[in-house]
């Protein structure tokens, strides 16, 4: 098994073609051979219309940067029950950002981890699909009331395809406040003691190959309660 875990692949606005920021495109076309069997796992199994155009939307931008499936399923609410015969006859599968939540307790009803077990083809991860990837996630608040919320889990079993914490989007998030707190200084800083997040922005990604993990591109550490960029766009790093 390949994994590109991505917060997200960076699109040319003109082309909408993925950028080759990090080598990610030369990356993939390494991996994914062309006219493969592609499978999309959505995020919200219920979500079908948000799915739908979440799904053309990568469809398209693959096939514009020259990498082409014979075909694209779709894995959500409505075929669930076929999860094992989707899965196993996909060559290239694409987990689908969103409510990390959400998508990792659908990813626990389907039992795709158990069916990701002897699953030799690509994966790709794009935000919740990256963190729900993890041995543990780190599934920070998101949304209104979940930062105040005593009952809101913060710590997930995920896939256990890698086994670092990697919180997505950070060009995006670091000066978010939720609820009246700062999600970094405020809720993800103390989270962090005795623990290691990896933040990462649009465009950085972790390569996995021969039990190898690799990040690409810019990053910062987040280690007891401590921020620290630990590598710039172009760099790689063993983590």
């Amino acid at each position: 098994m390949i994994c590109f875990l991505t917060s997200a692949p960076l699109i040319d606005t003109e082309t909408f073609r993925f950028k080759d920021v990090n080598d990610f495109i030369k990356e993939i076309k390494k991996s994914v051979k062309d006219n493969c069997s592609a499978l999309f796992i959505c995020s919200d199994p219920d979500s079908h219309e948000k799915t739908e155009k979440f799904s053309t939307e990568i469809r398209e931008s693959f096939e514009k940067s020259g990498i082409s499936f014979s075909q694209m399923k779709i894995l959500d609410g409505r075929n669930k029950q076929f999860a094992g015969k989707l899965v196993e006859n996909s060559d290239f599968i694409i987990l689908a950002g969103g409510h990390v939540p959400t998508q990792n307790k659908f990813f626990e009803d389907i039992g795709l981890k158990c069916l990701l077990k002897n699953y030799s083809g690509v994966i790709m991860g794009i935000s919740a699909g990256t963190m729900n990837s993890a041995e543990v996630v780190y599934a920070h608040p998101e949304l209104d009331g979940e930062a105040t919320d005593p009952e809101y889990r913060k710590f997930l079993k995920g896939l256990g395809l890698i086994n670092a914490m990697i919180l997505p989007h950070y060009q995006d998030i670091k000066d978010d406040v939720l609820d009246g707190l700062r999600v970094f200084e405020d809720i993800a800083y103390p989270d962090s003691v005795g623990r290691k997040f990896y933040a990462i922005p649009d465009g950085s990604y972790i390569l996995i190959k021969n039990s190898r993990q690799e990040l690409r591109g810019e990053a910062w550490l987040i280690k007891d309660g401590v921020c620290e960029k630990i590598s710039d766009v172009g760099d790689r790093i063993i983590i």
